[in-house]
């Protein structure tokens, strides 16, 4: 159950020294074919590290023969020696694996890279060179598991993912455990698929699946520099899936590992899902949950099991969505404690001993809806982040 479920790719992870406790911190994901295409989406913050503006490049050349990842150092705002380290980073590793095998011609701009760590301080490159050199060596198809653990930063236990078309399948894996908010990604992932597609389905498949998934996550409102979704394809099995069968596969692997993220959140002690009904549109829905899930009151009222609606309607109300505030309907855990933007139900028959939390906020505007997931805060967050990464 990971990137190398599908047919056609070779994973391996290793321990370079970028890590203080010596855990495995390099990852290489190698598709040997026969196609090679590609694609990715990454994040919207201004300030983007040095691999996300060269796999940015990569993903635009439409071919990606493999991906380099690093965990214990994110090489962002590094300035242009640090973009030289990434291209460094993607001509050792071509070459590399061109030196592996005579059935591999790799060049530099096939290679994507992702980092992730502390920002602001450059990447130790013989440390890093001699991790990816190792990695080449111990590619194989059961490496998904160690690449998928070599990326983890903060992250409390790896995560992976498979969907299964009709002889055709989506493996994928993914950190992240903090800087989780919407506006692409929020972490490192890597796709993997054996179907036939062509880099315009590709795209498609992957954006509409992001959409509705990763972007729909928000742990703490912080949004990284270092955000990569890749979706490699190796046509190893034959098969062409229609765009909506192959959209319907990478969605269901991105909400999967997107509820992972969300599920190890720094800190966290609830897991919560914010349904916003009655929308006058998409948009609109998505506002609200997403102002619902960053309130910190809201937040630290869930992580005391109160179930404290004011709250709640007190973060609907500074949004701009379209709703008349003795109109809204508030439940938490299936009890409608607010009805007309007043008290309803008592509240003290929510229960909030478990981790899963349900808010479901019916604003009685229109018939557009749409999820939100996202985590409480305890004290235990302040302290995950005493080191903060990407």
């Amino acid at each position: 159950m990971s990137v190398t479920t599908p047919r056609g790719f070779r994973a391996a992870g290793v321990a370079a020294g970028l890590k203080a406790s010596g855990a495995a911190d390099v990852a290489l994901v190698v598709n040997d074919g026969p196609d090679a295409g590609i694609a990715g989406v990454f994040t919207a913050n201004r300030v983007k590290a040095a691999p996300v503006l060269w796999t940015q490049q990569v993903v635009r050349g439409g071919v990606v023969r493999a991906v380099v990842l690093n965990s214990g150092g994110a090489n962002a705002c590094t300035g242009p020696a640090g973009f030289q380290d990434t291209h460094a980073t993607a001509e050792h590793t071509a070459a590399a694996l061109t030196g592996s095998s005579p059935r591999l011609m790799v060049g530099a701009g096939e290679v994507a890279v992702c980092s992730t760590g502390l920002i602001g301080e450059r990447l130790p490159m013989p440390a890093l060179l001699s991790g990816v050199g190792s990695a080449v060596r111990r590619l194989s198809r059961d490496g998904g598991q160690p690449a998928a653990e070599a990326i983890m930063t903060t992250d409390t236990r790896s995560k992976t993912t498979v969907a299964r078309g009709s002889g055709w399948t989506v493996g994928g894996m993914a950190k992240g455990a903090g800087m989780l908010a919407p506006a692409m990604a929020t972490m490192l992932c890597v796709l993997t698929t054996d179907a036939v597609a062509g880099p315009e389905t590709l795209d498609a498949a992957l954006r509409a699946a992001t959409r509705v998934t990763f972007d729909r996550i928000d742990s703490d409102g912080c949004m990284s520099t270092n955000d990569t979704v890749l979706l490699l394809a190796s046509g190893a099995s034959g098969i062409e899936p229609t765009e909506a069968e192959l959209t319907a596969a990478v969605t269901a692997a991105c909400h999967d590992l997107a509820q992972q993220l969300i599920a190890d959140a720094e800190g966290a002690t609830k897991q919560i899902a914010i349904e916003v009904v009655g929308a006058a549109n998409e948009d609109d829905a998505v506002e609200v949950g997403r102002s619902v899930a960053r309130n910190n009151l809201v937040k630290t009222a869930l992580f005391g099991n109160d179930p404290n609606w004011g709250r709640i309607l007190a973060a609907v109300g500074t949004t701009a969505a379209a709703f008349e505030p003795d109109g809204v309907d508030v439940a938490v855990n299936g009890v409608w404690v607010c009805r007309g933007g007043a008290a309803a139900e008592d509240r003290s028959k929510v229960d909030l001993a478990g981790r899963d939390v349900t808010i479901r906020i019916d604003l009685h505007a229109g018939d557009a809806a749409a999820a939100i997931w996202t985590n409480d805060l305890s004290h235990a967050y302040v302290h995950e982040n005493s080191a903060y990464s990407t």
